[in-house]
């Protein structure tokens, strides 16, 4: 009865129950990966996202207020796509994502996917970015049914203009290897010491950054619902 209440009074105030669904299950993914990994391992990465708050990257990194650079990447396909050409039809939703081989950002493109419409609807376009190449990022597209473009940022090009790429410690760097191996995913000249934050941003027409997500843990991403409690202060503040 007493959850029964609790729905009722939520429902009544507008608030989903489902609020936080993508972080929920991100936090499921980390907390079992701590009840099966090692100490050192939990120790290591740990210390590895240190490395990156200590690094100074989230300061360097571009924020809300500052200009995007204009770009042009391939797609999953290999059909070039321009940031500034897609800004002509409104604002931009732009996210970073590792690889197919890191279940975080899966879940993350799968949750993006599922609000696909939503954000349409908010009159904003989704797109996403990795170092991944064209034929390693396809089968994830077409895995996912992911309708929103894949963009190969080849040897972390764009990411590199964000200010967004950090280098891991050794230690991470050699289990990355032992478990992805970067190069098999990214190219034989991706300097695998290297990774982008999963950063999210907003851009709007102008390619002014309206909303930058930026964090060194590298399991929190920028959830649907923040993305549309963003969209929709933009869209208020155009009427």
């Amino acid at each position: 009865m007493k959850l029964v209440h609790t729905t009722l009074a939520l429902l009544a105030t507008g608030t989903s129950l489902f609020a936080d669904e993508l972080q929920d299950q991100l936090d499921a993914r980390k907390s079992n990966f701590e009840k099966k990994a090692s100490e050192e391992k939990i120790t290591e990465y740990n210390k590895g996202i240190k490395a990156v708050q200590d690094s100074g990257l989230m300061e360097k990194a571009l924020k809300k207020g500052d200009t995007a650079p204009d770009f042009t990447l391939k797609n999953a396909v290999g059909k070039e796509v321009t940031l500034s050409n897609l800004l002509k039809d409104g604002p931009v939703v732009m996210t970073w994502y590792r690889g197919s081989w890191c279940p975080y950002c899966n879940i993350a493109l799968q949750s993006y996917q599922k609000n696909l419409p939503k954000f349409a609807e908010a009159g904003a376009q989704f797109i996403a970015l990795t170092p991944e190449l064209p034929d390693n990022s396809l089968p994830t597209k077409k895995k996912f049914s992911l309708e929103f473009e894949v963009l190969t940022d080849l040897n972390n090009q764009v990411a590199e203009k964000f200010n967004i790429v950090f280098k891991m410690t050794p230690w991470v760097k050699d289990a990355m290897e032992s478990f992805a191996g970067l190069n098999k995913y990214n190219g034989e000249e991706y300097d695998s010491a290297t990774l982008p934050l999963s950063a999210t941003y907003i851009i709007t027409p102008d390619r002014k950054i309206a909303y930058a997500f930026l964090d060194a843990e590298y399991r929190n991403r920028a959830t649907p619902e923040m993305i549309l409690k963003e969209l929709a202060k933009l869209k208020k503040a155009g009427e």
